[in-house]
């Protein structure tokens, strides 16, 4: 059976995607390979037409136990003997599992990255006639990545047992440190590389302010009637308080988060898979694996903790090549969130995780195409603007920054590529700290070069350049810039730089705009807040602006939050006052909507 005979046979396609075929060759020549691929764009086939082909049985690691039955009745619908093994399973059910491998009537073997651990498995392994390995979300094996998990370190005793056994490393999401580290843990030549393009032009990138993030996705979903989506949320609670919110609007709506039961969650995503539930709002715990391709639309109620986490959660939408959009909400409040998450972490993770929340920070404030930003970090160059991005569609003003550009490339090289933006900045700076007169750098010629501008916009510009893919970041070497071949046009005068003027937050992002005073005080909904604001500070002998300003209630006369969720997202209401008053304004306000409802009706 040939490679195209098995894919319309098990698959019912007629063409592979690109780079299949040459991934599915080099696998039945008996070679190791890592094999990039963003969600959707086919990875599996690429290790399933050769175990269908090859002689044996396929090993497929996989950390997504809860979602192994699903992906095995997937095969089994197309014909193919598979099954899994995992800690989900009896004692009875597992033994079955492993007399069906050893009689040969299993085509591919799901197992989790914690069976490795146990010599019985590695034995049992032993036994069998092995045609592959495959290792899925390959990136969980290195500490760089935003994934990382420990189970993944046992897979050097697959290269250790089974040196001729080929194995494939696959995943959607991993840079060039994580490329590096996992042909270095799996021992994969690095020139047994197939990368395929990031790029999914048919996905929306939008980013929005993120006050009112409930009112604006009402005003999203309104537009979206009986399409699926997911909204990622940091926070348990906020999943159940978004979901709740939303099925009180009408929306077949549930929450999906680690705290869950293992049967709960398993519920949820199979009502989510068969179309019964529309949205589900959840952590990150969701969607890892998940073979839905007509998820419409994705929502981020909040910052992403990367680059890589947002790709990968981004990339669940549209797999069908159909239109879909993405949403981001972000604010400064967002980062503080991050921030504590990583506080008590060892510092040298800490750095790492903090470094890579801020490169995800700039995408969002960006003023340049997304993706580009989101391609460049990926390593790979797009043609030109997407046009399909907020960015591309309302675009900015920019001017010729070439010889800014210069000035900073020129510094990256003359200190040998081995500076972090902020030393970087301090010798464009012209800056006599002892560290820079240790290393000599107040001796390079572009010592001083760039007094002129400011530390902030200095940051700004060098991260237009880092979104742009102009230089690299390297995490692995304390964060040292490097040049590429595009910085080394730059600096020979073969291209120019376009950047834009560095902007603040606000002016940025989409706001909404308060009403005119006269216009709440006219309502009466501000005096009455006011009132109340009066009688809680002289309960808690305070003045009346510790419990919230005039501006503060202001913005809630204006938006009558309803619910936590949107008394949140009201300026100057934060955790703790909402704790400590949020209950009492949210119920002045029900009683003023009320009231005023009577009063319309009469």
């Amino acid at each position: 059976m040939t490679k195209q005979d098995a894919l319309k046979k098990y698959f019912g396609y007629e063409t592979f995607y690109p780079l299949q075929a040459e991934i599915i060759d080099h696998a039945l020549a008996g070679k190791h390979a890592l094999v990039l691929m963003p969600t959707g764009g086919g990875k599996s086939v690429c290790f399933q037409i050769p175990a269908l082909i090859m002689d044996g049985t396929a090993i497929v690691i996989s950390p997504l136990i809860a979602l192994m039955k699903d992906q095995v009745d997937g095969l089994r619908a197309n014909g193919i003997p598979a099954t899994f093994l995992n800690s989900a399973l009896a004692e009875g059910e597992s033994a079955a599992v492993i007399r069906q491998c050893l009689k040969g009537d299993i085509k591919l073997l799901y197992i989790s990255p914690e069976r490795l651990g146990a010599a019985s498995t590695i034995g049992f392994l032993q036994k069998l006639r092995i045609s592959l390995f495959a290792v899925d979300e390959a990136h969980c094996i290195s500490s760089w990545g935003h994934d990382f998990r420990p189970d993944y370190l046992k897979l050097h005793v697959l290269r250790e047992k089974f040196p001729a056994v080929p194995l494939i490393a696959l995943t959607a999401t991993a840079d060039r440190v994580i490329r590096k580290d996992i042909l270095r843990q799996l021992d994969i030549p690095e020139d047994h590389q197939f990368i395929a393009s990031f790029d999914r032009p048919n996905l929306s990138l939008s980013v929005y302010s993120g006050q009112k993030r409930l009112e604006q996705i009402l005003r999203f979903l309104s537009k979206r009637k009986n399409q699926p989506g997911i909204i990622y949320c940091l926070s348990r609670k906020t999943t159940e308080n978004v979901a709740s919110r939303l099925q009180d609007r009408g929306y077949r709506a549930a929450y999906y988060h680690a705290g869950m039961a293992n049967d709960e969650r398993s519920k949820v995503q199979d009502a989510f898979i068969r179309d019964k539930i529309q949205i589900i709002c959840a952590t990150i715990a969701f969607g890892l694996g998940i073979d839905k391709s007509n998820i419409r639309w994705i929502v981020h109620y909040s910052l992403p903790k990367n680059i890589e986490s947002y790709y990968q959660e981004i990339g669940r939408a549209g797999r069908d090549g159909a239109p879909a959009d993405t949403v981001l909400f972000y604010s400064y409040a967002d980062v503080k969130t991050h921030h504590e998450m990583l506080k008590d972490l060892p510092q040298d993770r800490q750095e790492l995780l903090l470094a890579k929340l801020d490169r995800m920070k700039r995408y969002a404030e960006a003023d340049i195409c997304r993706r580009r930003i989101l391609l460049s970090y990926f390593n790979e160059q797009p043609s030109g603007d997407c046009g399909n991005c907020d960015v591309c569609k309302n675009p900015p003003k920019k001017f010729n920054g070439t010889i800014i550009a210069q000035k900073a490339l020129s510094a990256v090289a003359r200190t040998g590529e081995k500076i972090n933006m902020t030393t970087l900045i301090q010798i464009l700076r012209g800056s006599h700290n002892m560290f820079i007169r240790e290393n000599g750098y107040d001796q390079i010629k572009t010592f001083g070069v760039g007094r002129d501008i400011k530390y902030i916009e200095w940051a700004e510009y060098i991260f237009q350049l880092l979104n742009s893919g102009f230089v690299d970041i390297a995490y692995d070497e304390g964060y040292a810039l490097k040049l590429n071949d595009l910085s080394r046009k730059i600096l020979k005068a073969e291209m120019d730089v376009l950047l834009t003027e560095p902007m603040e937050l606000e002016k940025k992002l989409e706001t909404v705009a308060a009403l005119p005073k006269k216009q709440v005080v006219a309502d009466g909904l501000f005096e009455k807040l006011r009132a109340l604001r009066r009688t809680l500070a002289d309960e808690n002998n305070v003045p009346a602006y510790v419990v919230f300003s005039d501006r503060t209630l202001l913005a809630m006369a204006d938006a009558r939050p309803r619910d936590e969720i949107e008394m949140l997202s009201v300026s100057g209401v934060g955790e703790h006052k909402m704790k400590q008053y949020g209950k009492q304004f949210l119920a002045e306000i029900r009683r003023y909507i009320h009231e005023e409802a009577k009063r319309v009706s009469k």
